[in-house]
């Protein structure tokens, strides 16, 4: 058993993870993450306290540039189909990488997601993720409860097109049923920081009066409040919410300047997405979906997860 190290980018919550036994014929893996933020490198880090624990794992690593290197991916998984792994865990940046995966397993390798799914792709052993709609569904619950008939949202999606992203949003959209909140604007921000404050700038200058906004990634959710902020905006004055509980968001739920987030737990993806794969090398049964859960944070809970 190891001590758990990371659950969240920026987090160090106690807890354990604990390994299970495994067999000790030698295993070589593919990990690939999208972009370099914290949250994938908690995922990372995870896969690294597995192999340490199995040490008949061997696993290769690699992470694209930006969550809209399509190309940068393809590279990588057909790397290391050449350095011959065995399988191969990604969080997939975009559905377009699956012919890529399809040559993958012709070549003997099996793939589990993490994080992100690709609908309609069968080739995937197993999907280790959250739900994302329904953690979308915990953040339009908590807007919800603080809006009322007539406000005016504002959203900052990811990656339009992503299906988790996506799911995000609409998930979002459905725990709000029941008031009746005017969207007055959402654009893409490709889960960036600059585009977050760019896209919030937008819809704040169009919308002087508007009372939330919901941004479906982590740092776009940071930059929102730069601009908030920068509009001269008071943080009574308007609800931010945000997805992912990394980059600086609990800093920002406890300076006031956030409201809310929904946390993941990337470390649990990192773990069990492994452990799925290695399991599935070695002829053994595994989940086809694997639920690595959500919760909402605020400044009730924040000092939890910190």
């Amino acid at each position: 058993m190891q001590r758990y190290i990371k659950l969240l980018g920026g987090l160090a919550i106690a807890g354990a993870l604990s390994f299970p036994a495994v067999a000790a014929d030698p295993v070589k893996i593919g990990f690939i993450t999208k972009f370099p933020v914290e949250f994938f490198s908690t995922m990372e880090n995870a896969a690294k306290a597995y192999a340490e624990a199995n040490p008949e794992v061997e696993i290769v690593y690699g992470q694209g540039q930006s969550g809209t290197d399509i190309e940068g991916q393809i590279a990588l998984i057909e790397s290391m189909v050449t350095q011959g792994v065995q399988g191969i865990a990604l969080t997939p940046v975009d559905p377009s990488v699956a012919p890529a995966l399809d040559k993958a397993i012709a070549a003997g390798v099996k793939i589990v997601l993490m994080d992100n799914d690709i609908p309609g792709w069968a080739g995937k052993t197993s999907l280790a993720t959250t739900d994302n709609f329904n953690a979308g569904v915990i953040a339009g619950t908590y807007l919800k409860s603080v809006l009322k008939d007539g406000d005016k949202l504002g959203i900052l999606e990811g990656v339009p097109g992503v299906p988790a992203l996506d799911d995000r949003v609409n998930g979002m959209l459905k725990g709000l049923e029941g008031v009746a909140v005017e969207v007055v604007g959402r654009g893409g921000t490709n889960c960036t920081q600059e585009l977050g404050v760019t896209v919030a700038e937008d819809i704040l200058t169009a919308n002087p009066d508007i009372k939330a906004i919901y941004a479906a990634c982590g740092p776009p959710a940071v930059g929102a409040t730069q601009a908030i902020q920068n509009a001269g905006i008071a943080n009574d004055d308007i609800v931010m919410v945000g997805f992912d509980a990394c980059c600086g968001e609990l800093d920002k739920i406890v300076s006031g300047q956030e409201d809310a987030t929904v946390a993941q737990f990337p470390a649990k993806m990192g773990e069990l997405g492994v452990d799925a794969l290695v399991k599935a090398i070695r002829g053994e049964s595994v989940e086809v979906l694997v639920d690595t859960g959500a919760g909402l944070v605020t400044a009730d809970n924040v000092k939890d997860f910190m």
